[in-house]
């Protein structure tokens, strides 16, 4: 559900406090330019009826000519000012929004491509509005000290002026509300048709190899009419606005100028104070011509209103407590995890000694990455509790849990510039021998040593196999000194004599260590200490595999799988 816009103006008010200085700074600019703008058609009707009457208008002039070098000033200063101002909250947002999205993990209900998009619309657009509403308020109020000088000049005038003014609010209402919900529709349309080119591009193999380019073309662009019905409402709205504001605007320029001339004809007004009026008007006209800026503030609150959408997810609180040291135990208690109405795992309880290997085994969709990821908290369950050497995860610092659990995954992301740096990522003192160390104990060192500089050798230049992938993931989280090690079939792209010897190494290297693997393999399940199994969201058994192997249920889980494939599981 979007957000209201209460909550997006929140979070732009609190992005504009971390610009302060500069929107202070850009105010003072805009007030200095008002100031000098509403100077200006008094200072030269003085002159002009100075001149007329024969008398010295030196400092009339003199006084005409700073105004003017003033504004010319401040309007040169507002474009760099505005510009600070609108980087600096977009920083802010950036940094805010990246964070908690990053906090979210596997919680967020948005697809990543969309959640991209969002990022790449919205913030500019939030990041702006602050400096938007800064300059449109100064300038409505400078409109409005022009109309109080038509009425200083002659109340004919300003009365005239103001007969004009209900129209303008009434037409500027509408098109700030539809413009709002117009350009929501168009930000959620576009978003829509990002993530799913995202998604596309993922899978683009799959897509070619099946022939079916044609479909997902139109699976990617089916939001373009929505994105397309939304702009065009835009459209109608700015077309109806601007045709009538161009109707108004001269017809209340013509009118007052008349009502003018008819006072200087009757004798009340001096031809001088002509000048001053059709200053003043010029400006109180302004007033009357902030569709742009009316245009721009729906747009950002519109933006806004969509980081508030992500922001407004809950993510989960970082506890205070300190892990004390400790052997490795996990224990889950009573643990409930629904998604979309679906039960993923039901009062589940699991006790894993410290030091063991154990494998999670289960038929696809039984929970057993859901399991996983509850021990480092990479996503919270919706009750129960789940402990590190008796402490709740919920309690522990972030950096504490991390520390303790590390994970290897079956496809890895791979973040740095180098091969040595994504090895090394989140262990930035990691030096050179320790890396090369966790490489060759997931057996990445032999073919990293063929790369043209070896382990400087940038990552974007270095195509890897699966296999491969893996085996830097694996380098990865064996260079962690962790507690708990969750391999999620993180060997399942190898060779089996590769396999057999990543296994040989890693369960030399973690003897002694919490090993918890998610096993699709019988051979997996068989080297490890363990297996739990998973069935409709409870562990059925807990045992080793070669007692469980007895149960014609727990072989089927495996398939056709049953194979003498050494795994990383041995005691």
């Amino acid at each position: 559900m979007i957000m209201g816009m209460g909550s997006g103006d929140r979070l732009v008010r609190s992005a504009a406090a971390k610009a302060r200085g500069r929107l202070v700074t850009l105010v003072a600019l805009l007030i200095t330019r008002a100031v000098a703008g509403l100077a200006v058609p008094g200072l030269l009707a003085a002159a002009l009826a100075a001149a007329l009457a024969g008398l010295p208008a030196v400092w009339p002039v003199l006084l005409l000519g700073g105004a003017v070098l003033a504004a010319a000033a401040a309007e040169g200063a507002i474009a760099l000012v505005g510009a600070a101002a609108t980087g600096a909250s977009a920083s802010w947002l950036y940094t805010t929004t990246v964070r908690h999205l990053l906090a979210l993990g596997l919680r967020h209900r948005i697809p990543p491509g969309e959640a991209t998009a969002r990022v790449a619309q919205a913030v500019p657009a939030a990041a702006d509005l602050a400096p938007t509403v800064a300059a449109t308020t100064i300038s409505a109020l400078t409109s409005l000290a022009a109309l109080g000088g038509l009425w200083w000049i002659d109340w004919r005038v300003g009365l005239t002026f103001v007969l004009a003014l209900p129209c303008a609010v009434l037409i500027t209402k509408r098109f700030v509300s539809g413009a709002t919900a117009a350009q929501e529709g168009y930000f959620q349309a576009q978003a829509e048709v990002g993530g799913l080119l995202m998604g596309a591009l993922a899978g683009i193999r799959t897509i070619r190899a099946a022939g079916t380019t044609d479909e997902e073309i139109a699976r990617v662009l089916g939001p373009l009419p929505r994105l397309a019905a939304s702009g065009f409402a835009l459209w109608r709205l700015q077309r109806v606005v601007v045709w009538q504001f161009r109707l108004l605007i001269p017809l209340t320029e013509l009118v007052v100028l008349a009502v003018a001339g008819l006072e200087v004809a009757a004798g009340r007004l001096a031809p001088a104070q002509i000048l001053a009026i059709t200053g003043y008007l010029a400006l109180a006209m302004g007033g009357l011509e902030y569709v742009d800026s009316m245009f721009e503030i729906a747009e950002s609150r519109a933006g806004a209103g969509r980081l508030a959408d992500i922001l407004d997810q809950p993510a989960p609180d970082e506890g205070r407590r300190a892990l004390p040291a400790g052997p490795g135990a996990v224990r889950l208690r009573d643990i409930t995890v629904t998604h979309a109405g679906q039960s993923l795992l039901d009062g589940l309880d699991l006790d894993i000694p410290p030091g063991t290997a154990v494998a999670l085994v289960g038929a696809t969709g039984a929970g057993k990455s859901t399991l996983t990821g509850l021990i480092g908290r990479l996503t919270d369950p919706d009750s129960g509790e789940v402990t590190v050497d008796g402490v709740p995860v919920r309690e522990l610092r972030l950096g504490d849990l991390r520390q303790a659990v590390t994970y290897a995954f079956d496809r890895p992301g791979l973040v740095g510039g180098t091969v040595h740096e994504a090895i090394a990522y989140g262990l930035a003192e990691a030096s050179r021998a320790d890396v090369a160390a966790a490489a060759r104990a997931g057996h990445a060192d032999a073919f990293i040593r063929r790369l043209p500089d070896d382990y400087d050798t940038p990552l974007a230049e270095t195509p890897m196999s699966g296999g491969e992938r893996q085996r830097l993931g694996l380098a990865r989280a064996l260079l962690r000194p962790a507690r708990v090690y969750v391999l999620d079939d993180a060997t399942s792209g190898l060779d089996t004599v590769t396999e057999t010897e990543v296994a040989d190494s890693i369960t030399t290297m973690l003897a002694g260590r919490t090993r918890i693997v998610v096993a699709h393999r019988a051979a997996t399940a068989a080297r490890c200490d363990l297996v739990a199994w998973l069935d409709e969201g409870r562990i059925r058994a807990i045992a080793p595999h070669a007692t469980l192997w007895t149960d014609a249920r727990y072989r089927d889980v495996f398939g056709h799988a049953h194979d003498d494939q050494l795994e990383i599981c041995d005691a």
